[in-house]
C-alpha cells in the first residue's frame, strides 16, 4: 500500500515517524516550508532526508503542480495529518482508497477550526481522536477509527496535545495493517448531529475580567503554548498571559478587573465572579494593587 503523506505540524512529525517505525510505504511527502499560520509548525524536511523520502514544499496542495507530483507517485492513499486547508475534488479521487485525514474531536460533532483550542476554551470534559476519509467539503466523511478521551481540569493546550499524540499513534498502529489487508470498517457520521467551530480571531483571546474565573482560566490553558497565548490589554500594549489560577473570592463591593494583590510577581485580579492568581506573564513592569487591567 503506497502512501502519500501531507501535513505541516508537530503532530504530523509524530505520525509520519510512527508510519516510519511501522515499516509503512511512504512514496512521497507534501509539506511546507515555513507558516505563518501555524504555530506549532514542524518541519519534515530531515526526517525524509533521513529516510531517503521524496519531499514536495508546497503552498496549494490542491494546485496542478501539486496534483501531477502526486499523481506521479501513484499512491493507493493519501494520509493527511496536520493539514489547515481543504482538500479538494482532483486530489480526493487520486487514489484508488481515498484520502485519510484526522480531527481531535467526536465527529459528527465540533468540525471545523481549532478544535483543541475550543475544546478547552469551552471547558469540555471529553472529546475524541478521529481517523476519517477525506470528501469534499468539512470534517464529514465516514469514520475510520475514533478514540474517545477525558479533558482534565489541570490540562492545557501541550498536554492536551501531547494527548491526543499518544492516542492517535496507538490509533494508526491497529488500522494501518487493516488498510493494508483491506479488512478495516468505516462508520458513516449523522449529519444531523453535527455543529462547526469558526476560525479564532485575535479578539477571541482577550482576557475580559467581566468574566468569570473559570471562563478566564479555560480561556488561558485553551491557548497556552503551543498556541499563540491569552493576553490583555494593558496601556495600550498586549500582554501575554500563559497560566492562571482561579481562586475563591465572596468580596460583591470589587470592580472586575482591579488588582488586589501581587506577591512574587503573581497579580491577583477580581473577576466577575471569584478572582483569577496570574501566575506566568509577560509584563515587563508589573502593576500596582489598586491598579486595573
Amino acid at each position: 500500500m503506497k502512501i502519500v503523506f501531507v501535513g505541516t505540524v508537530q503532530f504530523s512529525l509524530k505520525t509520519l515517524k510512527k508510519l516510519i517505525d511501522l515499516k509503512a510505504d511512504i512514496v512521497g511527502v507534501c509539506t511546507k516550508k515555513t507558516s505563518s499560520i501555524n504555530s506549532d509548525f514542524a518541519n519534515l524536511s530531515p526526517t525524509c532526508k533521513e529516510y531517503a523520502i521524496p519531499l514536495l514544499y508546497v503552498d496549494d496542495i490542491n494546485s496542478k503542480k501539486s496534483v501531477d507530483w502526486i499523481s506521479v507517485l501513484k499512491p493507493d492513499i493519501i494520509f493527511c495529518f496536520g493539514w489547515s486547508f481543504l482538500i479538494k475534488k482532483d486530489l480526493l479521487n487520486l487514489p484508488s482508497m481515498g484520502v485519510v485525514g484526522f480531527h481531535p474531536t467526536k465527529l459528527p460533532q465540533n468540525r471545523g477550526r481549532h478544535p483543541i483550542i475550543w475544546s478547552l476554551v469551552l471547558g469540555l470534559k471529553k472529546s475524541a481522536s478521529t481517523f476519517f476519509f477525506l470528501k469534499e467539503g468539512m470534517d464529514n466523511g465516514d469514520i475510520l477509527s475514533q478514540k474517545e478521551f477525558d479533558i482534565l481540569y489541570s490540562d492545557d493546550a501541550s498536554s492536551l496535545y501531547g494527548k491526543i499524540e499518544k492516542i492517535a499513534l496507538m490509533q494508526i498502529e491497529d488500522f494501518l495493517p487493516k488498510l493494508q489487508n483491506g479488512t478495516y470498517n468505516t462508520q458513516k457520521q449523522n449529519q444531523q448531529k453535527t455543529n462547526s467551530w469558526r476560525k479564532r480571531s485575535k479578539k477571541d483571546g482577550q482576557i475580559d475580567f467581566r468574566m468569570s474565573s473559570n471562563s478566564i482560566y479555560n480561556l488561558v490553558r485553551g491557548l497556552s503554548k503551543p498556541y499563540v497565548g491569552a493576553h490583555i490589554n494593558y496601556k495600550n500594549s498586549d500582554i501575554k498571559i500563559w497560566k492562571v489560577e482561579e481562586m475563591k473570592n465572596t468580596q460583591s463591593n470589587i470592580e472586575p478587573g482591579k488588582i488586589i494583590d501581587i506577591r512574587d510577581d503573581i497579580i491577583t485580579v477580581k473577576c466577575y465572579r471569584n478572582a483569577i492568581k496570574i501566575v506566568e506573564h509577560e509584563f515587563e513592569y508589573l502593576p500596582k494593587i489598586g491598579d486595573y487591567l
